[in-house]
């Protein structure tokens, strides 16, 4: 491990000395390994990786400034990424987080995130989601977006991990016709976190909410609010503020099944087994929807 490297980045970007004086693993992630690192005065979360993950945390790095310059909900804040002996790595600040607090408050910043706009969906560059690469190419055209950068992108990594038949035949009878889905909607290019799940959303010590673990890109705010449904949700305070704050499209109930699929797709590619079953459902019904 480059534990030395480390120290020395942390104490150039913080531009104070630093050494560890003590460090533990720190559960829960399964794709990189991440510890606790504690200097005299400071502690900081690191993730370890192959070296050749470095661009997927640059990715995340990034995508936590450009959360953080929107000024409306905290993420933890990183200070250095890089790579010696054959290892990559990010440190960011370190946050005790905890599983409840300002339901409400997440809700209401959530939904601040989400005014924070740019001129095209997509991003400056592309990501990760999960492990699986994310196509952020800017368009201006948000369905053409998300057919060919979400959905069709999903369904070729599906047929190359040898999910054929009726999930490529429905999926692209899906793509055909999804700008049946938009008719009279037209989204702004919100930023979104991406990857909203339960598993990355928390509480600091004061119970602010904090978002981290992004797959940022600006599209949909339908999306996040979609993928915070689908793997356990958040409290219902914070759905309540969300609506009282910027209520959702009447069509929003539909277009759900649509931005989870995405997810669904993904966790096909990644873990396979019954989620080929369940993307075939959606598509089902959501052709069911259009007619």
């Amino acid at each position: 491990m480059p534990w030395s490297a480390i120290d020395a980045a942390i104490a150039t970007a913080a531009g104070t000395p630093y050494a560890t004086r003590h460090r533990a693993p720190v559960g829960g992630g399964s794709i990189n390994a991440a510890y606790r690192l504690e200097g005299d005065d400071s502690a900081w979360f690191v993730k370890v990786n192959r070296a050749d993950a470095l661009d997927m945390f640059q990715a995340e790095a990034e995508g936590l400034e450009e959360m953080a310059a929107a000024d409306a909900i905290r993420v933890p804040r990183p200070l250095t990424w890089g790579e010696a002996t054959g290892r990559s790595y990010l440190v960011m600040e370190w946050l005790t987080l905890h599983g409840r607090g300002d339901g409400a408050a997440l809700g209401e910043q959530l939904a601040g995130m989400h005014r924070y706009t740019a001129e095209r969906h997509g991003w400056h560059r592309d990501n990760t989601i999960g492990s699986t690469p994310q196509v952020n190419t800017p368009d201006a055209d948000w369905a053409r977006f998300y057919r060919e950068h979400r959905l069709r992108f999903q369904l070729q990594l599906a047929a190359d991990n040898g999910h054929a038949g009726v999930l490529q035949r429905d999926g692209e009878r899906l793509c055909e016709v999804l700008p049946a889905f938009f008719s009279d909607y037209r989204p702004a290019p919100s930023l979104l976190h991406g990857d909203l799940w339960s598993g990355n959303i928390a509480f600091d010590d004061s119970r602010h909410p904090v978002l981290y673990d992004p797959a940022v890109y600006y599209g949909d705010r339908e999306s996040d609010l979609a993928m915070s449904e689908l793997f356990g949700r958040m409290p219902r305070a914070a759905y309540d503020a969300y609506e009282a704050a910027w209520p959702l499209d009447a069509g929003y109930g539909v277009r759900r099944d649509l931005y989870q699929l995405y997810h669904v797709l993904n966790h096909l590619n990644l873990f396979g087994g019954m989620y080929a079953r369940h993307a075939e459902d959606m598509i089902r019904r959501l052709l069911a929807e259009v007619g």
